[in-house]
């Protein structure tokens, strides 16, 4: 397996020190990563401020640092703006996939991660199920123009369990969408980890990791004593092996079937500990350090 750093581990949306795309990338090379995911949005490469002559200066740039560009990460679900349906806001996301898609050609990266689609409760789940699939299955052919692969990462509602992700991307049908399944959903979902995994594991190359402190909360009603749980509980990002989730089962579970590709590390969210710099840093090592039975 291969690591990589993802740049949104400093882009300061969670209290995180922040710091440009260059810096980001200057900041994985010295802590050791293989590679970058790159995060396609401001403050780091959004296409409104990077040209594809941009991008291949930083192709040059990575080069001279010994790291790979393993993936641009795009945000997207195809569900947003239903409310508002003169607005094409599916037509702007799936051109933002493809100037993705072109922005990786030209910076050697034959990866976009996209997600799918958050569930609205004002449509029916399957009208957003045909519209999620007719999105990413023309992301795929744009992507496609370009020799570059649309990764699916189980992020938004739709697809997010292992088997329901497995025929969302079924029905897509494209040779060029694959699962960037990971941990993290599955956990809170209690499915079978190891089950999901080896479902996914021969048609996977990426999968992102964080490890969190999930923490439960209560509130102490009237009268002695009594106390009711709350959803949904505090979760708090920790350094890889000192929080709840069983990357134990998961990254052997790769490794079993076979899985030889990359590792993306995130801190996305706020920190035990605090966002500093520093602490940023040793969550950096960590993950490295806890990745070596895996990476060799």
């Amino acid at each position: 397996m291969k690591t990589c750093l993802f740049t949104v581990s400093f882009a300061g949306f969670w209290g995180q020190h922040r710091l440009s795309l260059a810096e980001s990338i200057d900041k994985a090379a010295e802590l050791g990563f293989d590679g970058v995911e790159i995060m396609a949005k401001r403050p780091h490469l959004s296409p409104l401020d990077w040209s594809v002559d941009d991008c291949k200066r930083l192709r040059d740039q990575l080069a001279e640092r010994g790291l790979a560009c393993a993936a641009l990460a795009g945000y997207t679900s195809f569900t947003a703006g239903a409310s508002a349906a003169e607005v094409p806001l599916v037509e702007m996301q799936i051109d933002y996939v493809g100037q993705l898609a072109e922005r990786a050609k030209a910076l050697d990266c034959d990866l976009v991660r996209i997600f799918a689609s958050y569930e609205r409760d004002d449509q029916p789940v399957t009208d957003q199920w045909r519209r999620t699939v007719a999105a990413i299955r023309e992301c795929c052919d744009r992507a496609g123009a370009h020799g570059v692969t649309v990764g699916v990462q189980n992020h938004h509602d739709l697809g997010v369990c292992a088997r329901t992700m497995l025929e969302l991307l079924h029905e897509v049908d494209r040779p060029n969408c694959i699962p960037m399944y990971d941990c993290w959903s599955s956990y809170l979902l209690d499915e079978d980890l190891a089950a999901a995994v080896a479902a996914m594991a021969g048609v996977m190359r990426f999968t992102t990791a964080a490890d969190y402190v999930i923490l439960p909360r209560g509130k102490l009603r009237r009268g002695p004593g009594s106390y009711e749980t709350l959803e949904p509980p505090l979760l708090m990002a920790a350094a890889m092996g000192e929080g709840d989730l069983d990357y134990q089962t998961f990254f052997d579970t790769l490794a079993a079937e076979g899985f030889d590709g990359w590792v993306s590390y995130e801190m996305c969210w706020p920190m035990r500990e605090g966002g500093e710099l520093p602490n940023l840093e040793r969550c950096a090592r960590k993950f490295l350090e806890y990745m070596k039975p895996w990476t060799g």
